[in-house]
């Protein structure tokens, strides 16, 4: 990232062609940078120290006419940044955007990395890292749910609740402390069990973050959904007709897919991260072996799993080994979709299979060639969904790894304290899983945070935010 005293300039909206492009200036010089290169056409009302206001006039490069732009005045410290910032916004051709960049930079300016006015706003106090992250997942929404999610999650209502979490960690330890700097004063019993019951308290309290963590993982991430079954059952026809297009290539000969291919589709308002995998059979193809083995191992890092089955074997009792594996290993992720049921005799497409009602195993006629199954398929998602930890309500939840991670550190620091202080350890002893939950709870918000980590996180934000 550049230096925090330089002025940062970049394109705020999308490269290519549009109506209007937006110029983002932020920093210490930004104003002496604009009344270089801009000619308001009231210097009257320009003059005003009012901020939070829009201005027509000319910008210049030198003696070039850029172009005619309106320009948006955002004094600090009431700024996104919590610095100076202008928007130039001017008219929507690459190359009007990147002479107003130019003469930004000629007059001092330097562009700005990825992510970089975020992260600004996050070292000036003006938002907390789940708020900064969640301005990067609400730009990458893909549905309606995720969207709601980071708007939550940007609003501050889930760094509320780690921060609540934090206080009561940090309390503990303060009362630990105590006892540690003054040990004439000798803890007694009932301070113990005071400690002891404010310890659970705090434990119980991360884990309502960590049990929304995957939650919030699903909606932001898409519900994992492999889509697994023997060579020339419809796995690939599948994906092309959930994508309604001819992503996958689908022949009579078997083995055609050799790898994994990634998709993402909205079903339900559900965002289905689709991943179609080799065929399961026995092969002596070198490279078709390492296409299976890349199924089972998606299959073990599965939320669900779409296992195809072909019809006319599943009423025969003809599964193949492949087949009843996935079944009776991954019973509570499968979905059995007995595909091809407009191959069955008439009368039998109604036909269900109850020896492969396993626990957790749902059964769907189904058929890729006359879209038969696919509502059923939704809402047995939609179930799976909605009927689990997630819901619906649009409360904040934790939602990157990084943060469900962090979580999960601390309940497992503070599982380690509460023993530690069952087994009547020693108080010093115990501080140390007490500070070591305390660090890995503020490193969610971002109170206590390294400069690596910053750099990983804003890095995968897109230029100009």
């Amino acid at each position: 990232m550049n230096d925090e005293d330089q002025t940062i300039v970049a394109l705020a909206t999308p490269a290519g062609e549009g109506a209007i492009h937006i110029v983002r200036l932020s920093g210490k010089e930004a104003a002496r940078i604009v009344a270089a290169c801009f000619s308001p056409l009231h210097p009257e009302r320009w003059e005003k120290k009012e901020g939070f206001t829009l201005h027509l006039g000319m910008f210049r490069d030198g003696d070039l006419e850029a172009d005619q732009v309106l320009v948006g005045k955002m004094p600090a410290p009431a700024s996104y940044t919590g610095e100076d910032v202008y928007e130039i916004n001017c008219h929507g051709g690459m190359p009007v955007a990147q002479r107003v960049i130019t003469a930004c930079r000629r007059a001092g300016a330097v562009l700005a990395e990825p992510g970089e006015f975020t992260l600004r706003a996050f070292l000036h106090g003006k938002m907390d890292l789940v708020q900064a992250e969640a301005v990067n997942d609400l730009i990458r929404a893909r549905t309606e749910m995720a969207a709601g999610l980071a708007l939550a999650q940007l609003n501050g209502g889930i760094s509320a609740e780690v921060r609540e979490t934090r206080q009561k960690i940090l309390d503990i330890l303060a009362g630990i402390e105590a006892g540690i700097d003054f040990p004439e004063e000798e803890t007694d019993p009932l301070a113990r069990t005071e400690l002891l019951q404010r310890l659970i308290i705090a434990k119980e309290h991360a884990q309502d973050l960590f049990a929304g963590s995957r939650a919030g993982r699903v909606i932001r991430e898409g519900l994992a959904t492999v889509i697994a079954g023997k060579p020339n059952v419809g796995k690939s026809s599948l994906l092309n007709a959930l994508l309604r297009e001819e992503r996958a290539i689908v022949t009579d000969i078997p083995g055609t897919t050799r790898d994994e291919i990634h998709e993402y589709v909205v079903a339900g308002g559900i965002l289905l991260h689709l991943i179609d995998t080799a065929g399961l059979r026995a092969s002596d193809d070198p490279v078709e072996k390492l296409g299976i083995e890349r199924t089972w191992k998606a299959l073990n890092m599965a939320d669900a799993v779409l296992l195809l089955l072909d019809a006319r074997d599943a009423r025969s009792g003809a599964l193949a080994a492949e087949e009843r594996a996935v079944l009776a290993e991954y019973a509570g992720k499968v979905i059995a979709l007995v595909n091809k049921t407009d191959l069955l005799p008439p009368g039998l497409e109604e036909w269900a299979v109850p020896e492969l009602a396993e626990p957790g195993v749902c059964v769907i006629p189904f058929s890729v060639k006359q879209r038969r199954g696919f509502e059923e398929l939704a809402q047995e998602l939609k179930e799976r969904v909605w009927g689990g930890e997630i819901s619906a309500s649009g409360e904040p939840r934790l939602a990157s790894l990084r943060q469900q991670s962090a979580v999960e550190r601390t309940l497992l620091a503070l599982e380690k304290a509460e023993e530690a202080m069952q087994a009547s350890a020693p108080l010093d002893l115990i501080s140390i899983d007490i500070r070591a939950a305390l660090e890995e709870i503020s490193q969610i918000t971002g109170d206590a945070v390294e400069d690596d980590l910053l750099e990983r996180i804003f890095t995968q934000f897109c230029i100009g935010k």
